[in-house]
């Protein structure tokens, strides 16, 4: 499946049973005005929207070696990823991909230039991950991290790698490195097939 084919952009919704203004059970339709199935109450009227959610991160670079860490939790528990993770409301797409580093790495960083905006229609997410310094060697990983580590580059576990929006950052990351110019990539990818 492509980008082109509309069944990309439209995977099975996520739906919600009860209301959270009222509590009342749930049903869905098209409410007027709108064009696509939403979660409905015919008890208060409120509509429920199911929006993307967004994935943040960060690709954190100490010299010639960038940082991973092996993941303690599902999915792909045991495997190697970039410091990432959901945003959290009331904070900025970059203070997320800080508190996720913190959070899974506890490595000091700066943030720097937005690399990669991945959509990913088929899971309702969209990923972004920003270059960081990493600012000295000293990890603190916590309990969603089995370890953090620092990888020369011809060394990446590529077929450890937990997810494909974390290898195609980093095929990304590596491609731009000879030129030292690192624009923004804005792709799509499926995660229900391969490539």
């Amino acid at each position: 499946m492509n980008p082109s084919d509309p069944a990309f952009y439209h995977p099975a919704p996520r739906t919600q049973k009860f209301c959270s203004q009222c509590g009342h059970t749930l049903t869905r339709e098209i409410p007027p005005d709108d064009t696509r199935m939403r979660d409905l109450c015919t008890h208060c009227g409120a509509v429920h929207y199911q929006n993307p959610r967004n994935v943040v991160g960060i690709v954190p670079i100490w010299g010639e070696q960038v940082l991973l860490c092996r993941r303690a939790i599902e999915p792909r528990y045991g495997k190697w990823t970039l410091p990432a993770g959901f945003m959290e409301l009331g904070e900025t797409t970059e203070q997320g991909a800080a508190r996720e580093n913190q959070e899974e790495s506890g490595a000091r960083v700066q943030i720097q230039s937005l690399l990669t905006i991945i959509d990913v229609p088929s899971v309702n997410q969209v990923h972004l991950y920003y270059l960081a310094d990493v600012l000295g060697p000293e990890l603190a990983p916590g309990p969603e991290t089995i370890e953090a580590a620092f990888f020369d580059f011809a060394d990446i576990p590529w077929d450890e790698l937990a997810f494909r929006t974390v290898s195609t950052t980093l095929q990304h990351y590596l491609q731009d490195r000879p030129q030292g110019r690192f624009p923004t990539h804005h792709y799509a990818i499926d995660l229900r097939f391969p490539g």
